[in-house]
């Protein structure tokens, strides 16, 4: 099976400086794909340039087929993108807002399925500015699924958040993969990225020094003859943390 993204010996150049040296690799359709490296190695640059809102300087890119040089809307009207808390009119409740967005990619979408979607149909009208921090990344995640996408793009999704809300954003990724939705995000937490990803790619310095699942860099580790030092148990804190205090969503 062909992947539904190739990315191919990408670079981005800001005058003397390249933030991205090289990049190479794919994403299988249906996977959750995971971009991870430090602050500054590359990756939220790569993603948007995949997402078409940021020029590459050389290299190539197909999304689902299609070149990113020669048919970059078409490429749009595929992608889900999560935005910013910037990107929504601070006016409209979250049933105005779906309907906005879904009149911009010309789509009749049942707003009020999609916010069960994501647990906020009590929130219907509520302004996204008087929403939690995690209602505000569930609804983000709701508007990039509102023209049906093949991919979604997740930019740090649970940065902030309690574990109580982080939990359950992980499971509304997973619920989002189970629509047949190829998930690419980035995140800082590994745990998180082990959790949830089939496969990562791991940037530094513009340059992905490594790929694989988790489980197989993890068993690359071990067998380099890396050791904690440390014990580590079956359980950690935060396990005990939600066992104590429950997993339904905080929301006040």
């Amino acid at each position: 099976m062909s992947p539904i993204i190739s990315v191919s010996n990408l670079v981005k150049r800001y005058g003397d400086f390249t933030a991205v040296k090289g990049i190479s690799f794919d994403v299988h359709q249906g996977e959750i794909f995971g971009l991870l490296g430090p602050n500054g190695a590359g990756k939220t640059t790569t993603l948007e340039i995949i997402e078409t809102l940021r020029e590459k300087t050389s290299g190539s890119i197909i999304v689902d087929g299609m070149d990113l040089d020669k048919s970059p809307n078409d490429i749009k009207l595929i992608i889900g993108v999560q935005l910013q808390s910037a990107g929504y009119y601070p006016n409209l409740n979250l049933r105005q807002l779906i309907a906005l967005f879904a009149g911009l990619y010309n789509q009749e979408v049942d707003a009020m399925k999609l916010l069960d979607l994501v647990n906020l149909r009590d929130k219907a009208h509520a302004k996204y500015k008087s929403l939690s921090g995690g209602q505000k990344q569930r609804f983000s995640i709701a508007t990039t699924l509102i023209n049906d996408p093949k991919i979604i793009f997740l930019d740090e999704p649970t940065t902030g958040l309690d574990p109580q809300a982080r939990r359950n954003l992980w499971e509304l990724i997973r619920q989002v993969r189970e629509r047949k939705t190829t998930v690419v995000l980035t995140t800082h937490y590994m745990d998180e990225a082990e959790e949830l990803c089939d496969r990562v790619a791991i940037v530094d310095s513009g340059e992905i020094i490594s790929i694989d699942t988790p489980a197989g860099l993890i068993d690359k580790l071990l067998a380099s003859g890396f050791k904690r030092t440390k014990e580590t148990k079956a359980a950690n804190l935060e396990d005990v943390f939600i066992n104590l205090t429950g997993k339904e969503y905080r929301d006040e």
